[in-house]
């Protein structure tokens, strides 16, 4: 293998090892987030947005949720890699963000688990 391609596997390892996560551990691990979020069927937007279909969807675009401008301004998609970043310290990854969590433990093993469970909540319309 040409060096290059090492290292470039390398860095990708922690992307690959975090990759398909456990639904059934992101569930236990979302029982943090349920203070201000909601997914699942009958999920609203609470103190913070509904976050059924998350992974994939562009950070700050669920309909009828009043995000931060620095939020809708992130460009961010959520992904293992982009939750955990945002888990671990909100403020660093979106300066001006209204989310106040200080990510004790994220890792992105938990992220991919977060993400499995959220994938498994499909998207629904945002009831009033």
């Amino acid at each position: 293998m040409r060096p290059a391609l090492a290292w470039a596997a390398l860095l990708l390892l922690p992307a690959l090892a975090a990759a398909g996560g456990d639904a059934a551990a992101g569930r236990k691990a979302f029982a943090a987030c349920m203070h201000c979020h909601q997914a699942g069927p009958t999920a609203r937007h609470a103190f913070g947005p509904q976050l059924n279909g998350l992974p994939g969807r562009k950070a700050g675009t669920q309909p009828g949720y009043g995000y931060s401008a620095a939020l809708k301004a992130s460009g961010l998609v959520w992904n293992e890699a982009t939750l955990a970043a945002y888990l671990r310290d909100p403020n660093a990854l979106v300066p001006g963000t209204k989310m106040r969590y200080w990510g004790v433990g994220m890792t992105e093993r938990k992220a991919a688990d977060l993400l499995a469970f959220l994938a498994a909540q499909a998207p629904q319309p945002v009831a009033p």
